[in-house]
């Protein structure tokens, strides 16, 4: 049973612009039926216009407070006037189109926000903390970093973390949007949200509730819902000196027949129709729609665009430039090549270490599935490399001795005093880097990186960059990117990325791997790390541009039309309010578009 202190959810997430919009309409309804009937429909048709006109007039005098014309107040005092010459179901007719219109847009801006918000719905209420040994269930929010958290079979993530006990495949598809599950297991990251498969983990919280990637993809969103685009920042401040100008003529039209003895009646009709033909709804709503719905488009895909100025950026971009370890490649060292006994003697002198190269060997092994040794005695020496006992014999694997010739890493493996042989490894490119390349080729993608030159070379000739630059500095990536005077597009994860992505006309981070300075530099984020998605955003914003031009186009049609029809002829009001707003719903129908899934493809 639902509280009556409490409103039903689906009530709750409607935007309030829709409900006055709806009780307009009905009112509207009722009064045409109640005056069919022979009856008085005042009372109807005067809650239709309140309910219906109160927040553009509001509003419009908050504006005028501004010192501005809004063009919510010039539909208001057209429909009243309308009403005050006898036409009081046109000037409804005008109010229930016109609120109706301001739905459309609320809509598309709460689809907007919650094309991500609906994540943190998926987050945990509660928590299993497992403090000395003792489980104890706290809520979610109270959860802090350093907590060990017990995730069971079927639950859900409580924080972002890192698996320090057990294994089990996590369905983190709200997240990075993987259709299949995440296979988790000691020193995993795992995310606040993501469901839990067939086993148990503890995991280390890492962030706190507030900062976890979900609420910081509700933030981006969020962000995003608030802002406007710089044409539409333009539109705007056309609109206010054009208002002027439609008030101006308004009483033109009005004040000069009355001098010349016009009628009363048909003078302030064709007046109040000019007002109303030639406010610039439509035009306002140009800009809009289109924007938001590419960033909700691009938010199911897992590109989080941080503001509509970004969104309209990103399609004029004209070179991109990537960074390599974390962009182009996984950010991790994997064994590129080792015999097999050679690596198995490696593996277990390595398996207690927790260096990047260490793991890398071990991990190598397991998926070899070559059977570990027993080994004892470990011992590690930074900067030098780890020894244990293996089977009775010293095994050492030893630090980094030389740069291979395709630029990767060479680790020396030795029993006793013999060498045994060598492990090569090197970061691997991403299995999506050579596609996102050739989508891209048009923008002349360069490589960017504070790597040695054949490292660079390497990554580069896998992926089909042909120009790199290599050996920079942060500072030096900066002066690269504004020495290319292009609109350039710039791709990073690491702090070292944060000065290039701020400098940069639109800068791209990757979610996953990225640091935290990244991503708060950023325009963009690459929540699931996919780099295809960049090129797909380049594609998106396009289209959301050529939208909007063809919304103004279509705006400045209706405008011009309705208007010449109304000063040469004899517009009717009733045709004029549909022609008007009926223009306004479809440059907003037509920004919609975007939400489509094939707007992305």
């Amino acid at each position: 049973m639902v509280s009556v202190l409490e409103p039903p959810a689906l009530i709750r997430r409607t935007p309030p612009e829709v409900r006055w919009a709806a009780l307009s309409v009905a009112f509207f309804v009722g009064a045409v039926l109640v005056q069919l009937a022979g009856c008085v429909a005042w009372p109807l048709y005067l809650a239709c216009y309140a309910s219906g006109g109160w927040e553009p007039l509001v509003e419009g005098l908050r504006a005028l407070r501004r010192k501005t014309l809004d063009v919510d107040l010039l539909m208001v005092v057209a429909a009243v006037g309308a009403a005050a010459i006898g036409q009081v179901l046109d000037g409804g007719l005008l109010i229930v189109i016109f609120a109706s219109s301001g739905a459309l847009e609320a809509l598309a801006t709460r689809r907007t926000a919650d094309s991500v918000r609906g994540l943190l719905e998926l987050t945990a209420e509660q928590a299993t903390l497992w403090v000395g040994g003792v489980e104890r269930v706290v809520d979610a929010e109270s959860v802090e970093v350093g907590d060990i958290v017990v995730v069971r079979p079927g639950e859900r993530v409580a924080a972002d973390g890192e698996v320090i006990e057990g294994a089990s495949d996590i369905d983190q598809s709200s997240i990075t949007g993987e259709s299949l599950p995440a296979p988790k297991s000691v020193g995993d990251e795992v995310f606040a949200g993501t469901l839990n498969g067939t086993g148990m983990v503890r995991i280390r919280v890492t962030r706190a509730a507030s900062d976890t990637v979900v609420a910081r993809i509700v933030a981006m969103v969020e962000e995003a819902s608030a802002t406007k685009a710089r044409t539409q920042l333009f539109v705007e401040k056309i609109e206010q000196r054009y208002s002027v100008c439609v008030v101006l003529a308004t009483l033109a039209l009005f004040f000069v027949p009355l001098a010349f003895g016009a009628d009363l009646q048909s003078t302030l009709l064709r007046a109040m129709t000019f007002m109303i033909v030639a406010s610039p709804c439509a035009v306002v709503l140009a800009t809009m729609p289109p924007l938001l719905s590419a960033i909700a488009n691009a938010g199911r895909h897992g590109v989080l665009v941080k503001s509509a100025v970004v969104m309209e950026q990103i399609g004029t971009t004209t070179r991109v430039a990537f960074d390599k370890t974390g962009t182009l490649t996984e950010g991790t060292p994997r064994v590129v090549a080792a015999h097999d006994d050679v690596l198995r003697l490696a593996a277990a002198a390595e398996y207690s270490s927790e260096h990047p190269l260490g793991r890398a060997i071990v991990a190598e092994a397991a998926e070899r599935g070559l059977k570990p040794l027993p080994a004892k005695d470990f011992s590690s020496i930074p900067g030098l490399g780890v020894s244990a006992l293996v089977d009775g014999r010293r095994v050492s694997v030893g630090r980094p001795t030389e740069p291979a010739r395709d630029g990767g890493t060479v680790v020396a493996v030795h029993v006793g005093e013999e060498l045994q042989g060598m492990v090569t490894l090197a970061d691997r490119v991403r299995p999506e880097a050579r596609q996102a390349v050739a989508e891209l080729r048009e923008y002349s993608p360069v490589l960017l990186t504070g790597d040695g030159p054949s490292a660079a070379r390497r990554v580069a000739d896998e992926v089909g960059i042909d120009e790199t630059r290599a050996d920079l500095f942060p500072q030096d990536k900066v002066m690269a990117v504004r020495a290319m005077e292009d609109r350039v597009l710039v791709v990073g994860d690491g702090v070292n990325d944060a000065p290039a992505l701020a400098a940069a006309h639109v800068g791209v981070a990757m979610g996953r791997a990225g640091s935290d300075l990244a991503l708060e530099t950023a325009d963009a984020v690459v929540v699931h790390d996919d780099l295809t998605a960049v090129p797909a955003m380049i594609r998106l914003s396009r289209r959301a541009r050529r939208l909007v031009l063809a919304n103004l186009v279509i705006a400045a049609t209706f405008i011009v039309a309705l208007v010449a029809w109304d000063l040469l002829g004899d517009l009717p009001l009733p045709l004029g309010v549909a022609g008007h707003e009926g223009s306004t719903i479809v440059v907003a129908l037509n920004g919609l578009r975007l939400l489509r899934k094939s707007a992305w493809r």
